[in-house]
């Protein structure tokens, strides 16, 4: 990766990350977990799968699945980052006269999946996998799941059907932040040794510094990671990324700041990013 792209893909996520702290009062989202896998969605959409704006009902397009749907601040600032969505349709968060709310909702153009009840989107991600196979064509197929979602026993019905069909053009992206809800995941149902169990399961595995995008883009540019089976990356990451007060704390999953408490934490995040990154000035709606 050119060092000039890989800079423009860091302000990118930090503009996310801005959309993501400015989304956090007025009745607030899932701060943290959305800060874990910011960098993840800059990186799919502005980079590996062919989605933009003009093709986002085509039936040559890539599927993105945000089966953790809680994450959808990001998803959200991802599009409006990249011209999908409009920037000042996010002041609607939580209003009555639009669908931009807690969870992913097709009324928003690019959301393939309406998701929040956690576990569901793998097996539809699946099947659209399968669908894709058997019309002969070559699109790529992500969904994105937390790792607290793997206690779900339908991701894992999910995986065996996958591998039991071969489905090479599909792949699981495990955002592996060590938290479910307000505890870590460790504590509560361990999940380790995590790709040995996909492994086990038929998969083929790879596991990665999910913010960092040189290891984002040598991941994804290997897909498929097997001709015969489904990919799955394990990205490590930190809830609460970008914000070194709210990092890897169990009891910041949902956040609902007021509006100094967010002019704080914009501060925090540029002084928390490195400094060769620049931003444009600051709203804080």
């Amino acid at each position: 990766m050119k060092e000039e792209k890989r800079k423009q893909l860091e302000q990118t996520a930090l503009k996310v990350r801005e959309h993501i702290i400015n989304l956090s009062t007025d009745g607030g989202c899932f701060t943290g977990a959305s800060l874990s896998c910011a960098d993840l969605l800059v990186y799919l959409y502005s980079d590996f799968l062919n989605v933009h704006k003009g093709n986002l009902t085509s039936p040559e397009r890539d599927y993105l699945f945000l089966s953790k749907g809680h994450d959808v601040p990001a998803l959200y600032g991802t599009f409006a980052e990249l011209g999908l969505m409009d920037k000042d349709r996010l002041k609607n968060h939580l209003q009555t006269n639009d669908s931009v709310y807690w969870h992913p909702n097709r009324n928003v153009p690019g959301v393939e999946f309406h998701s929040g009840s956690l576990g569901h989107l793998p097996s539809v991600a699946m099947g659209v996998a399968f669908d894709c196979r058997m019309r002969k064509q070559n699109n790529k197929v992500i969904v994105v799941t937390g790792d607290g979602e793997l206690n779900e026993g339908s991701v894992w019905e999910a995986v065996l059907v996958a591998c039991a069909h071969k489905l090479n053009n599909l792949t699981f992206v495990i955002d592996r932040n060590q938290f479910q809800a307000n505890v870590a995941t460790e504590d509560l149902i361990p999940l380790e040794p995590l790709a040995d169990k996909f492994e086990a399961f038929g998969c083929k595995v790879k596991r990665i510094n999910g913010h960092d995008f040189l290891q984002l883009e040598e991941a994804f540019r290997a897909l498929p990671l097997s001709a015969d089976k489904p990919s799955v990356i394990i990205a490590d990451t930190i809830r609460g990324k970008g914000l070194p007060s709210i990092e890897a704390r169990a009891d910041r999953w949902f956040c609902n700041f007021n509006k100094e408490e967010i002019k704080s934490l914009l501060k925090e995040l540029h002084g928390a990013e490195q400094t060769n990154i620049e931003s444009e000035t600051l709203i804080v709606r």
